[in-house]
């Protein structure tokens, strides 16, 4: 019987959780890489005998052990079968980069969760006929939440999502039920996998990217944020009505480079990309309080109730305080590999996007980045991001094309163009 060859990538609380649910599966051999200086040892050394125990919500605790657990990219199984990515956005492309020499075409590689931008990285670096003979996905979000209860040995599932939205890009030749069925084999039943259109549409539809950058500047645009706090504030349930509004603006101009890129495209599908507005009503429905417009549905979502600002602590006079924390993924994930990446495709579709500039302008002076200079997506920060700009795309026709969007689509401007035009060059890192 054959055996099915997996590999993790990564050391945090997923990653624990899927070493003991897909190592326990019979015909798999798994390997767990880690870049980050001394994790993998530490783990390797962390894991008992009888494995790493997932305390399971669905059932019975679950036991699995890796077959290795290294920090050297080229002792991983060269004919893979999956890769998955359980691991900060911004790391990445330093894992494909390092990966790049040991993968074969045919395997299945794809992220949990996946920032917008996924597949323009992979491309990039594991290169598009790469991509097109392999089959690339992404999840909107891990498919649990879950908390490492004991480093190495035990992990808790706190609850299992009911589904979970995933973009596939099959490999030729394959379906998009390929990828979610070897989920599911070493997942589990649940979550559903619920498949999106393609990865335009999820990366446009990052609800975080608009979310989280947008709530934060309006909660603190009119603040000295070096003033501590005696509490940390609430996230949603303290946004005033001119953050409710901005979200509403902010939506607007991703929904416009929507008809922009359908009006040129007319077989592209974006149904999958909606209001936040509509977000909120189809995600949390009776548990909003009042629905009459955004700034009464955040303060009034049973869901967001508690929830606040990321703080960092200090210490003022003896005592406790909080001052705001810009290093957190609201701000390191979300700007770089979300909003930042939508501002670049609105600047190939020549759309205007004064409201998203003026959140991406002030997480860019909290960050101590430069991403919009002028106008434009020109700051010496942005190779460091996954807009289309880094990846050198000045034009929309060669984006659309080049990265596989246009498959399924056509247009009268583009079919006869080469695929490998590409007008600019990549920005170096």
């Amino acid at each position: 019987m054959s055996v099915s060859k997996v590999l993790l990538c990564g050391g945090g609380n997923a990653i624990h959780v899927l070493s003991s649910y897909v190592s326990s599966k019979p015909n798999t051999h798994v390997t767990v890489l880690s870049l980050f200086p001394g994790e993998a040892e530490k783990l390797r050394n962390a894991i008992p005998p009888e494995g790493v125990r997932c305390i399971n919500d669905l059932g019975e605790d679950v036991y699995g052990k890796p077959d290795l657990v290294t920090d050297k990219p080229e002792e991983i199984p060269c004919d893979l079968d999956l890769v998955i990515f359980a691991l900060p956005s911004f790391t990445h492309e330093m894992y494909l980069k390092a990966l790049k020499p040991f993968l074969k075409e045919g395997v299945a590689i794809g992220a949990m969760p996946g920032e917008g931008g996924f597949d323009l990285c992979a491309i990039h670096n594991l290169g598009s006929d790469f991509v097109r003979n392999s089959s690339l996905f992404a999840l909107e979000t891990l498919p649990w939440a879950c908390r490492i209860v004991e480093y190495g040995s035990c992990v808790e599932v706190l609850g299992t999502k009911k589904e979970v939205e995933i973009i596939v890009s099959p490999k030729q030749g394959t379906t998009k039920e390929s990828v979610t069925e070897l989920l599911h084999e070493f997942i589990g039943e649940f979550p559903k996998f619920d498949p999106a259109d393609n990865f335009l549409a999820v990366t446009l539809m990052n609800i975080n990217s608009v979310w989280h950058p947008t709530i934060s500047y309006g909660f603190y645009r009119n603040k000295n944020v070096t003033e501590p706090f005696d509490e940390p504030p609430l996230f949603y349930y303290g946004a005033d009505e001119y953050t409710g509004e901005k979200l509403g603006k902010v939506s607007d101009e991703v929904l416009e480079i929507k008809r922009v890129l359908i009006e040129k495209y007319p077989t592209l599908t974006l149904d999958a990309l909606h209001h936040v507005s509509e977000w909120m009503l189809r995600s949390y429905g009776d548990d909003i309080g009042d629905k009459t417009n955004i700034y009464t549905m955040l303060r009034t979502n049973k869901g967001y109730r508690g929830l606040t600002h990321p703080m960092r602590e200090v210490e003022v006079d003896g005592k406790k305080k909080y001052l705001p924390n810009f290093r957190y993924r609201y701000f390191t994930e979300d700007i770089p590999m979300g909003l930042v990446v939508t501002r670049g495709i609105a600047e190939l579709a020549g759309v205007p996007t004064p409201n998203m500039d003026d959140v991406i302008l002030w997480c860019q002076e909290m960050l101590g980045k430069e991403y919009i200079v002028d106008g434009k997506l020109v700051g010496k920060d942005v190779a460091s991001t996954r807009a289309p700009q880094r990846y050198g795309f000045s034009d929309l026709d060669s984006f659309m094309r080049v990265n596989q969007y246009l498959d399924h689509a056509e247009t009268s401007k583009v079919v006869n163009a080469p695929l490998e035009s590409n007008t600019s060059k990549a920005i170096p890192q």
